[in-house]
């Protein structure tokens, strides 16, 4: 038997005061095409809390081309039931709940919610409602429902105040890991050149690279070049610039143990997958001041998970972006084949709190090195990342796969003489954030770094005469 009393209480109190938990979208409150377009009834969940064993329950993507499971509340947990989001407001918190295939019945508005029993095709006070993407709120919706306002022509008007996954998935156990569909990423070109591509299963490819794209994978290829700044007080100049592609197989990782009283026991959220690019970095970079960075392409996904019959909105932002810095004048010629796994991502422990996690073992191998000139230039293609949950931020993280040359010169008469190296490296940083209380755990009050991730390798080095 579950230990509930107690638990739910204080759960009850963490969603009141869980004002980051994202109990509505981060969206403006207006409609969402992509989700009033939807096939089907929005994907909704309910729960009451009730005794029952604690469930395994099982974490997987959303089935495709239909609407998402639905679930309602019921002895056990949460089940599946026909209710659906037909608009929500973020302004006063006022959702609108209906059935699919049914009309709303006629109750008065001054409807006490005392007097509103729980019933099948009807949202009671009390229940937690969790739901995809719908009108109103596109990053989908947690709430639990305060009170009921009466009815209308599209269905049951709620009042609602932010919750907490605890207190919908109580004491069951979910954990598992859940491809990005590479065509549900949506890709926003920042300069000119940028061409994406990508395969999937059923033979589909699309992009002038789809053939060679693994199945899963995302590419974005930098056209030509990116070329930097020549402005002057820039703080890099010339006539460099960074042309290539970075591939990407994304994996949203989840996790919640609730079988614990009160908080639950532990849980995940990440982003983990596997990266490839070859880039090169070619022409002359001179000294300024700080790194210029330039992103070249936006990338966002809202892949929507099952954990059990809960759906469970994931908010995926990606920047890709080219980052160089000088120290000197060096002139180099680089090209770099980079190649591994990312894993990074929030964990929490009752006995621990909240913890981070960041993992990389990128490696990569000279295609090509060489450099003239005295001076230090460091350049990466990297990538920053941040994954949540309905709406709200809970990671953050900076991938960056480098290349960087040093070369020192000394002069003799009628010359000058040096040396060069070159190195690859990977940094790795981020933070979490405040939102992640929204698996019911207790609030931290400031973000938490990741601890910064830093790896480098000698690829090329040489002695002779400098220009």
């Amino acid at each position: 038997m579950r230990k509930l009393s107690a638990r739910h209480a204080l759960l009850a109190a963490l969603a009141t005061i869980s004002l980051f938990a994202s109990g509505c979208s981060a969206g403006t409150g207006e409609s969402s095409p992509a989700a009033a377009a939807a096939d089907g009834p929005t994907p909704t969940v309910t729960l009451t809390p009730d005794p029952g064993p604690s469930r395994q329950l099982p974490v997987a993507a959303a089935p495709e081309g239909k609407p998402t499971a639905v679930a309602r509340s019921g002895a056990g947990g949460a089940k599946k039931s026909p209710l659906k989001v037909a608009s929500y407001d973020r302004g006063s918190r006022r959702a609108v709940i209906s059935t699919a295939g049914k009309s709303p019945s006629t109750t008065s508005p001054d409807t006490s919610p005392s007097e509103t029993a729980p019933a099948e095709d009807a949202p009671a006070v009390g229940d937690i409602i969790a739901s995809g993407p719908a009108p109103g709120a596109p990053d989908g919706l947690l709430a639990k429902v305060t009170g009921v306002a009466g009815k209308t022509e599209k269905g049951t008007e709620v009042r609602t105040e932010p919750s907490t996954l605890g207190a919908l998935l109580g004491d069951d156990r979910a954990e598992g890991t859940v491809p990005v569909d590479p065509a549900s990423v949506g890709v926003e070109p920042l300069v000119k050149g940028v061409k994406v591509s990508w395969a999937k299963t059923g033979n589909i490819h699309v992009g002038p690279q789809g053939a060679k794209v693994p199945l899963g994978s995302l590419r974005i290829d930098v056209g030509a070049s990116v070329p930097l700044p020549v402005t002057e007080g820039a703080p890099v100049s010339g006539g460099a610039s960074v042309s290539g592609f970075v591939q990407l197989a994304p994996e949203v990782e989840f996790s919640y143990d609730g079988s614990s009283a009160f908080t639950p026991d532990s849980a995940f959220l990440g982003l983990t997958g596997d990266w490839t690019s070859r880039w090169e970095l070619k022409g002359r970079a001179s000294a300024g001041g700080k790194p210029v960075r330039i992103p070249f392409a936006k990338l966002h996904a809202d892949p929507v998970i099952q954990v059990g019959p809960v759906p469970v909105v994931v908010n995926l932002d990606l920047t890709a972006y080219v980052q160089v810095a000088a120290d000197g004048t060096v002139t180099v010629e680089v090209k770099q084949d980079l190649k591994g796994g990312f894993r990074i991502g929030g964990s929490y422990t009752k006995a621990g709190g909240w913890k981070p996690v960041s993992t990389s073992d990128i490696t990569g191998t000279p295609v090509q090195a060489k450099a003239t000139a005295a001076g230090q230039v460091k350049a990466a293609l990297g990538a920053e990342a941040t994954v949540g949950l309905y709406g709200a931020a809970g990671v953050t993280a900076d991938l960056a796969p480098y290349v960087r040359g040093e070369v020192s010169a000394t002069a003799t008469p009628g010359s000058v003489v040096g040396a060069w190296k070159i190195y690859g490296g990977v940094d790795l940083a981020g933070w979490l954030q405040l939102q992640l209380s929204i698996f019911g755990t207790p609030i931290f009050e400031h973000r938490i770094p990741l601890g910064a991730l830093h790896r480098e390798w000698p690829l090329a080095q040489g002695k002779g005469a400098l220009v």
